[in-house]
């Protein structure tokens, strides 16, 4: 068919009109043909049944009824009236009834015609009613193009409130397939949908519509989900060839002296299978000359911080320098005091620059940076300001990469006329599923084995009834030379009440911790930085056994000797917030601990993620289980959840489907891949469409 047709305003549609179009557009986004036909159902009715009125049961199902009204009648009551009507088959009597719309409702019914009624019934003593039921005339009913199976639309109060009902939208979509003869073009190629067994575009738009049976729906349903995330993952895939093809790297061919060295004689630890497998995938990735843009995962304490170590003796050994951007002064100090420590035998010279370096300090960093003898630099947001400048950068390492903003990175770019390669860390654990979606233009590495040694963190739960018994045990902690933090939620729309709860259990831990024989630090979101970063460094140092704090303690901070984490309120975290949480003990060699306390009055939703906790350390079903619960967009925030606005995938309940339509995808591409293939065509031509536009699904058809 024409596809010009499908871009046709919805205005002109028969039945729409202008009132009715501007309420589409507002309400549900709908602004032409084509986005109405996407418009998929929720969910379908089965109305395949029709009940005698002697045979209706009192439940929530709801029925179908053939008969006719007899009489009408409109009932005063306390507020306004209500309209009632008789209506009569062969088996006896109900009441219809309509508290809204009546006057409108009396002009149109008719009296003594077959009428087909749809709805839930109450029942009133012996009398059946059914309010503001669905109604057709028989006559239309038996002519319509509806099936057994009834599909139910999104919609909203506001057009429900002004008459844009279920059976208006059915209508709707009825006149739309009329007009358009049913003939859509084909998205996909003839030798996948042969393979797939998939049903053609035609078909699978009109049985998600109009399905004849639940075998026929299924299969449709399957077709446009599998469809969807095709196209999402061909556009991820080709974004990232595009990348390595046009966007040249520098070649880091040789591993030289300083890996050689560092990994034979000053490695602190023998690295695990996965940190050797991620480093491979890295030294490949430089050596192509391609430039290298890798995310790497991995758990709180997986060792991530040797991976990208190793990754900058490549560099150097390769006569470029390196930098290692970090979200936070503290976090900044952390790696280059590790980093600084482990190369210490290697005579290079490495440097911090924060907010906070001296200016004298600044200037040293800044002659060293450009005549190329400071050979990496660690650092803050101040690495990315314009008058930082290197002599060759070749590695920028950014770790926690969600709490840098697209353009920061892009500093990153242009800090040569080669741009560096990129490694991104994080230790916050992203469902495979939700990878594929988000990051499938990255290449990612995952660390998903702990270092030998490591003891995993023993988690509990206990009620805020067993306190005194935790108060003990902390003691007993602390005698062995241990350090506690205790955390409180921070949940923005409630700052007074979360400081107000800050502050009374920092007070009960007062008395029971009392002064002189204990010393406790606070750090909350009010305290100005210069006093947080002084209660962090007590901490740190080992001054103060105890720690209360609001979630605002960052992200990796190493407290080796920290073994105790108690969330108070646990209930009020998410899942991947506990995790992180967590993530702060188990440092060090000795056993560790985490304790949930909350109160006895917990959800559905509180207690499965309490006991996931309980049950497990693994940070990667950790998320796929808050993937479950929260979905999608909440997990990585608005702002990148836009690829994740699917009309009818969803990538939890269809990560197989998912799983599949990547395969084939990458297939695809490693066949054919500038989609100039005769068989190709109709995906060559769906794909340019959705290049186009923002919304990728407004487009196909």
């Amino acid at each position: 068919m024409n596809p010009q047709l499908l871009q046709t305003p919805i205005d002109y549609l028969k039945g729409v009109g202008p009132g009715r179009a501007d309420l589409l557009r507002k309400e549900l986004g709908i602004h032409t043909y084509q986005d109405l036909i996407r418009l998929f159902p929720n969910r379908y009715i089965d109305r395949t049944g029709y009940y005698k009125i002697r045979q209706l049961q009192e439940n929530s199902s709801e029925v179908q009824v053939v008969g006719r009204i007899v009489h009408l009648k409109t009932v005063a009551q306390k507020r306004g009236k209500r309209l009632v009507a008789t209506f009569r088959d062969d088996t006896g009597e109900m009441e219809l009834v309509w508290f809204r719309g009546h006057k409108w409702m009396k002009e149109s019914l008719k009296l003594n015609v077959p009428y087909v009624v749809f709805g839930k019934c109450n029942r009133m003593g012996n009398v059946f009613s059914m309010p503001h039921p669905e109604m057709e005339l028989l006559s239309e009913h038996e002519q319509s193009l509806r099936t057994a199976m009834q599909p139910v639309y999104p919609s909203t109060e506001k057009l429900a409130s002004k008459g844009i009902s279920n059976r208006v939208i059915n209508k709707l979509m009825q006149q739309l397939f009329i007009e358009t003869g049913g003939r859509f073009s084909e998205t996909l190629s003839a030798p996948l949908i042969r393979e797939l067994k998939l049903l053609p575009m035609r078909e699978a738009l009109f049985n998600i519509h109009f399905p004849k049976d639940q075998e026929l729906l299924a299969r449709a349903q399957f077709r446009l989900k599998f469809e969807e995330l095709f196209f999402i993952q061909l556009q991820l895939l080709i974004r990232n060839l595009v990348h390595k093809q046009k966007i040249k790297g520098y070649v880091f061919d040789r591993v030289g002296a300083l890996f050689r060295d560092f990994f034979d004689r000053h490695l602190p630890f023998e690295l695990t299978g996965a940190q050797k497998r991620v480093i491979r995938e890295i030294r490949h990735d430089m050596g192509t000359g391609a430039q290298m843009n890798r995310l790497l995962q991995g758990d709180v304490g997986s060792g991530k911080t040797i991976v990208a170590l190793m990754s900058v003796l490549l560099a150097l050994d390769n006569g470029f320098q390196a930098c290692i951007v970090a979200p936070t002064e503290i976090l900044a100090t952390q790696h280059f005091n590790g980093i600084a420590e482990l190369v210490k035998p290697l005579g290079i010279n490495i440097k911090l620059l924060t907010g906070s370096t001296r200016a004298s300090e600044r200037k040293v960093i800044h002659e060293e940076l450009e005549n190329g003898s400071l050979h990496i630099l660690a650092g803050t947001h101040a690495i990315l300001e314009d008058k930082v400048r290197f002599h060759n950068l070749g590695l920028a390492v950014i770790d926690e990469q969600h709490r840098f903003g697209v353009a920061q990175r892009a500093k990153l770019w242009h800090k040569n006329t080669t741009p560096p390669h990129i490694l991104v860390m994080t230790a916050t654990p992203i469902p495979r599923t939700l990878a594929m979606s988000l990051y499938g233009d990255l290449d990612i590495s995952v660390i998903d084995e702990l270092p030998p040694g490591r003891k995993a963190i023993k988690t509990v739960h206990r009620y805020d009834s067993n306190r005194l018994k935790v108060f003990a045990f902390i003691r007993d902690e602390i005698a062995k030379g241990r350090q506690v933090y205790v955390v409180y939620p921070l949940i923005q729309e409630s700052e007074k009440m979360d400081y107000k709860d800050l502050m009374d259990g920092y007070a009960s831990i007062e008395r029971e911790f009392p002064k002189p024989q204990y010393q406790i630090s606070i750090v909350h979101g009010q305290m100005k930085p210069a006093d947080k970063d002084y209660e962090m460094e007590r901490f740190l140092r080992g001054e103060t056994q105890i720690m209360v704090a609001t979630t605002v303690i960052e992200v990796g901070v190493n407290v080796p000797n920290a073994s105790v984490m108690i969330i108070e309120s646990a209930e009020r975290f998410g899942l991947s917030q506990l995790h992180q949480l967590r993530g702060r003990v188990g440092r060090g060699a000795e056993q560790s601990y985490c304790i949930l306390m909350t109160g006895h009055k917990l959800s559905a939703d509180s207690k499965t993620r309490l006991e996931t906790m309980t049950r497990t350390n693994d940070g990667f079903e950790i998320a796929e289980a808050d993937l479950k619960l929260r979905g999608p967009g909440d997990i990585m925030g608005t702002q990148q959840s836009g690829v994740l606005h699917l009309n009818i995938a969803d990538i939890v309940k269809d990560n197989q489907i998912l799983k599949l339509a990547r395969q084939y995808a990458q297939q695809l591409l490693r066949d054919d891949p500038s989609l100039s293939a005769e068989r190709n065509l109709p995906i060559r031509h769906t794909y340019a469409q959705i290049s186009k536009k923002k919304n990728i699904w407004n487009y196909i058809s």
